[in-house]
């Protein structure tokens, strides 16, 4: 059930998803059913300023992936147990829904629609993945660097090893002094599940080719060429997909950008 909010008609619930774990989810706004993914170290929580742009013209999910927030963590970890908790959702907003995923949760919106989750339409911002094949070991080698600080409960190091590949030196020092530090540490056995959702990192062709929605792959001009490049590569695969690049943006795009692009995406005839 529904706990209800004045802002902007937000409302929190939950859902039970198959294996037993409590969904955690907050919905904005009225109209048709728009389910955000997001990506490594968020929660629902930090797509509220994106589902508020969207809640004028959506009925906006935002939601706890398993393991975050008020999210549970039903072990063991496993891709397919994520694609149902997405399934869940979707019963939840009435069986058909438009999806927006954020980095890895972009590639998790793909791979439920690839296995068949009923999506009316589909975005995803920068998928994460490798466009050129020899990142397999490197993807393999980050797991298994990731996997065992995790295993030995250093989840700081963990989370430095995963900021690492975005950040310069000075700006993950600087961030480590910040307030959020502890947020993300409470996080960081996520990171995994987000490396297993990727696969062996590259651009899984095979199974975007399953996905025949309309799929818009949206990434940022000021994005670092690899992500680019992975980017068009993800759209060139998918059979309906197509391709749009916000200028200036980076990794991190600014929700006031990005929203006027999905909304315009979703509500096209």
């Amino acid at each position: 059930m529904d706990e209800a909010s004045s802002t902007l008609n937000r409302a929190r619930g939950r859902v039970i998803s198959g294996d037993g774990t409590r969904i955690a989810y907050e919905r904005y706004g009225e109209g048709p059913p728009l389910i955000v993914v997001s990506g490594a170290l968020c929660a629902a929580e930090g797509e509220r300023p994106l589902a508020e742009l969207l809640a004028p013209h959506f009925s906006v999910v935002t939601y706890d992936r398993r393991g975050r927030g008020g999210s549970g963590d039903t072990g063991p970890y496993s891709v397919e147990r994520e694609i149902d908790d997405l399934a869940t959702l979707t019963e939840e907003a009435g069986g058909d829904a438009y999806v927006h995923g954020m980095a890895s949760g972009g590639a998790l919106a793909l791979a439920a629609a690839a296995a068949g989750l009923p999506v009316e339409r589909l975005s995803v911002y920068e998928p994460p993945y490798a466009a050129d094949s020899g990142a397999r070991e490197t993807h393999a080698a980050h797991g298994r660097r990731l996997t065992g600080l995790l295993d030995r409960g250093r989840r700081t190091a963990a989370l430095e090893l995963f900021l690492a590949d975005a950040m310069a030196p000075e700006a993950l020092a600087h961030m480590r002094r910040s307030a959020m530090w502890p947020g993300l540490e409470a996080l960081a056995h996520t990171l995994a599940y987000d490396h297993a959702v990727l696969g062996d990192g590259v651009v899984p062709y095979e199974r975007l080719a399953r996905v025949h929605t309309r799929v818009l792959v949206v990434g940022g001009g000021a994005s670092p060429t690899r992500t680019r490049r992975a980017a068009l590569a993800v759209a060139t695969a998918l059979p309906r997909g197509r391709h749009r690049t916000l200028t200036g943006q980076t990794q991190v795009v600014a929700p006031q950008v990005l929203a006027p692009v999905l909304e315009e995406f979703f509500t096209e005839e």
